[in-house]
C-alpha cells in the first residue's frame, strides 16, 4: 500500500513543481529550469519514505527517460526546455537526469540496499550543480573556460561548498572517520567533475561518481 501512496505523492509533488516553476519562468527560462532541477532532486526523499524495493523506486525514473526525451525533441514540457537560441540547446541534460535516477534507484534500492548513498549523489547533483549555475549568474566573478565549458569562480565555489555540506552530513550520519578531510576531497573532485562535464553530462557524472565514492568511503 505504501508503494501506491508513494506513486500518488510523487505525481502530486511533480505536478506542484511544474506549476510553481511558472513563477520562476518570469525571470527567464533558465530560472525555471534550475528551479525544476533542484526541486526534483528532493523526490529521492519521497522514494526512501514510501518505496520498499528497486522496482517501485525505478518505475517513474524509467518512464521519465522517455518523457524527457520526447519533451526535448518536441518541446512538450516547455518550462524545463531551453530556448531555441540557447547555445546548449542540443544538451540532453534532462534525459541524463532521469537516467541517473533510474540507475541509482536500481543500484541503491536494490543491489546494495542503501538508498541513502543514492540520496547523497542525487542531492549533490540537484543542489550542488543547480546552485552553482544560479550563483555563477548572480554573483560577478572571474570566468574561465575548462574543457569547452564557461565557468565562474563563484559558481565553482558554490558547487564545492554545497557538496562539502552534503558529504559532511552523510559521513557524519554513517559515523565515518576523517569526515572533514574526506568531505574536502570529495567536494574538490566533484567540483572538477561538474566543471569538465559537457552538454548536460554532469547530470550523470556528478550523481553516479558521488554515490560511488560514498559507497567506498562511507
Amino acid at each position: 500500500m505504501n508503494n501506491i501512496i508513494g506513486m500518488l505523492v510523487t505525481a502530486i509533488y511533480m505536478g506542484m513543481i511544474l506549476v510553481s516553476s511558472k513563477v520562476f519562468e518570469k525571470n527567464g527560462k533558465e530560472a525555471s529550469r534550475k528551479y525544476i532541477h533542484i526541486m526534483l532532486s528532493n523526490w529521492w526523499i519521497i522514494a526512501m519514505i514510501f518505496f520498499d524495493n528497486w522496482i517501485w523506486a525505478s518505475i517513474l525514473p524509467f518512464a521519465f527517460v522517455f518523457i524527457n526525451y520526447f519533451s526535448y525533441k518536441f518541446n512538450i514540457i516547455k518550462v524545463m526546455e531551453r530556448d531555441e537560441n540557447d547555445e546548449n540547446k542540443d544538451s540532453l541534460g534532462t534525459v541524463y537526469y532521469a537516467i541517473s535516477l533510474f540507475i541509482l534507484a536500481v543500484a541503491t534500492f536494490g543491489i546494495i540496499n542503501n538508498p541513502a548513498i543514492g540520496l547523497c549523489g542525487i542531492i549533490v547533483m540537484g543542489y550542488g550543480d543547480g546552485l552553482a549555475a544560479v550563483v555563477g549568474q548572480a554573483v560577478k566573478s572571474k570566468e574561465f573556460i575548462i574543457n569547452g565549458n564557461k565557468k565562474s569562480v563563484a559558481g565553482c565555489l558554490a558547487m564545492f561548498l554545497v557538496t562539502f555540506i552534503i558529504v559532511v552530513g552523510y559521513l557524519t550520519y554513517v559515523e565515518s572517520s576523517a569526515v572533514f578531510i574526506k568531505s574536502v576531497l570529495v567536494a574538490a573532485v566533484m567540483t572538477i567533475v561538474e566543471a569538465i562535464s559537457k552538454k548536460g553530462t554532469d547530470n550523470i557524472t556528478v550523481p553516479l561518481i558521488t554515490s560511488l565514492i560514498m559507497f567506498f568511503i562511507g
